[in-house]
């Protein structure tokens, strides 16, 4: 796993008060709250220094597709 997802993965636990999570399960499965997505997208922005738009991460419901669309997210703006 790398570094970023497993930052990713703690991160979510740590706003969801998820005791643990595979990088591939849904974080609402997992027992995450809706309540807390504002929370997570701020906490990852602040942490991984991206701008996430609210209409993808409403869409990345695993700690695996948060950090893809993460990746993808920084690429794009470091071209742009």
């Amino acid at each position: 796993m790398s570094q970023d997802l497993e930052r990713i993965t703690a991160i979510v636990c740590e706003v969801g008060k998820i005791s643990g999570i595979n990088p591939d399960d849904d974080i609402y499965d997992a027992g995450f709250s809706s309540i807390n997505a504002l929370q997570l997208l701020m906490e990852l922005e602040s942490a991984l220094e991206v701008s996430i738009p609210d209409d993808e991460f409403i869409t990345a419901r695993s700690p695996r597709a948060l950090h893809a669309m993460i990746a993808r997210l920084k690429q794009e703006q470091l071209v742009a």
